[in-house]
Parts: structure tokens; sequence; C-alpha cells
């Protein structure tokens, strides 16, 4: 019985962990990955450098306008930019248009980083320094190396992927030590509760990994959390 023809890599990723897997169609060879990588990479440092002091804005690609969430990471935007923060986002929808929005709004640096996607996530309207990336590992690399703190609103896999990464790199010391808030209690409680029952209590982690979290339910908690942090 054939086997029928290669499955084509969707994405940039999949080709690097599948390049050899049988019955997927690689276009590049090591080299060209390597390459493609490293330009990647310098593509980031070099439009990033001269941003100055930002927070990373994390959260759904499905909220909408008219949402709680939508106003609320809008107006933390415009918050984080009053304060002389550049703001970034991965550059699409929802609620990282939100705070793009507001940021631009607010006359600050809107940043995006904008991740290619088999279905193809479009950068929003509100971003004035935007960068598309080819490579997952390649955008988170920036998130963390380019901003100062981490606000994470309400969100799906994505959100809380970002949210855990950026946890794990500061307990293990691969990443300074940042604010990370989670605006949102409703959505944060349960989870937060759980942590605490299944990795805080057996030992897993510590009471310092979980304190690095803290809520807040709006752009006057995030900011007073930031100015005791950062600004003051």
């Amino acid at each position: 019985m054939s086997e029928g023809p290669p499955d084509r890599a969707r994405t940039a990723d999949e080709e690097i962990i599948r390049s050899e897997a049988p019955g997927v169609l690689a276009d590049r060879t090591e080299a060209e990955r390597l390459e493609r990588i490293e330009r990647e990479f310098r593509l980031g440092f070099t439009r990033l450098r001269e941003i100055g002091p930002a927070v990373c804005v994390f959260g759904s690609a499905r909220t909408q306008p008219g949402d709680d969430e939508y106003g609320l990471a809008r107006e933390t935007g415009a918050a984080l930019a009053h304060a002389g923060f550049a703001v970034m986002t991965g550059g699409g929808p929802g609620t990282m248009e939100a705070a793009n929005r507001g940021a631009q709004e607010a006359g600050g640096v809107s940043v995006g980083l904008n991740i290619q996607l088999p279905h193809e996530q479009a950068a929003n309207d509100y971003v004035d320094l935007g960068i598309e990336f080819r490579y997952f590992f390649v955008r988170k690399l920036m998130f963390v190396r380019y901003t100062d703190a981490y606000v994470c609103f309400p969100g799906g896999f994505g959100t809380l992927d970002e949210t855990f990464e950026i946890l794990t790199l500061i307990q293990t010391g691969k990443a300074v030590d940042h604010p990370v808030i989670l605006c949102g209690g409703a959505y944060w409680r349960d989870l937060l509760a759980w942590m605490r029952t299944h990795l805080l209590e057996p030992g897993r982690i510590s009471d310092g990994d979980l304190a690095q979290v803290e809520l807040a339910e709006g752009p006057p908690e995030i900011m007073e959390r930031l100015a005791a942090e950062l600004i003051g």
C-alpha cells in the first residue's frame, strides 16, 4: 500500500523538529536553517536594542473590542506609556491589540512581535515597531531580553505557556528577577490555588517561587506594583 507523498512542514519550527521524520518534506538543509535562525536573532537584536524600558503584555488573541478585558488592556497600555515604558506584545489581535492601541494613543512606543502561524496571525493596526518571526523560540527570547516586567491577562495555551516560561526562567536564574503581574483575579485564582496545593505544599516549588506572581485587577493596581519595583 502506497504511503502517499510526504507532508510539507507547516511552520519553520516544525521543519526543525520533524525534519528527519519519515514522510515529512523539509525544504532546507541544516546549514540553511542555522543561517535563517541567526538572521532572525540579528534582526531582533538590531531593532529592539534602543526601545528603552519596556513592559510585555500577554493575553488572548480572541478578546473582542468591547470586552472588559480589551478595555482593561487598552487602559493598561496607556498607563504604561504615560509612565515612560514601551509596550511590547505578540503583535496580534485581541488583548495584544488593545495594549498596543492604548500605548499608541497615549503617544508611547508600541511594539509588536508577530509570529507566522499556519493560520496566519496578522499584525494589529496599532504597532509602531513591528517584527515578524518564524521561530517561537527566537520571539520568546526577545520578550525576555528587552522587557522589564510582564503583565499577563487571561488567555489560552499561548498565554499560559509564556507566563510559565517566564516564571521558569526566573526560578532557574536564566532570566533577571522581573515583576510578573497577573491581571484578572477570577481567571487566575483557581490556578494559583492548584499551585499551592499541588506544587507548593509537596515542595515542588518554594514560597519564593509562588511569591514571584502578583495579582492585580486593573491598571491602577498594575501601576502600583510596577512603581514599587521599577519606578520608585
